[in-house]
């Protein structure tokens, strides 16, 4: 069993930058794969990035070039550093850790980015 508690969202403006955490109980989180995903209000849940167990991460079109995600096993946290942020970012922002078949969910953080 994992559990996932997301942190770091807020309110910033146009151009500015956030760092959420996706801290994980459990012992043997760094063989878990990560994926942000971001829901707005009344819109499906997309995918954001991940980050494979071996560090490798990769990102969707929107946010390619100002999204960054690593991570830290010894403190059982991923981290997602947004930059350059826009008001279309605004969003729920779950992480999820997976391993073969079992799938764990975050509660999510809110992210606005407003003027």
């Amino acid at each position: 069993q994992v559990q996932l508690v997301e942190s770091g969202g807020g309110l910033v403006q146009p151009g500015g930058s956030l760092r959420l955490s996706c801290a994980a109980s459990g012992n043997i989180f760094s063989m878990y794969g990560i994926n942000w995903y971001r829901q707005a209000f009344g819109k499906d849940r997309d995918w954001v990035g991940g980050i494979t167990s071996g560090g490798g991460a990769n990102y969707a079109d929107p946010v390619k070039g100002r999204f960054t995600i690593s991570r830290d096993n010894a403190k059982n946290t991923v981290y997602l550093q947004m930059n350059s942020l826009k008001p279309e970012d605004t969003a729920v922002y779950y992480c999820r850790a997976h391993r073969g078949a079992n799938v764990y969910w975050g509660q999510g953080t809110q992210v606005t980015v407003s003027s």
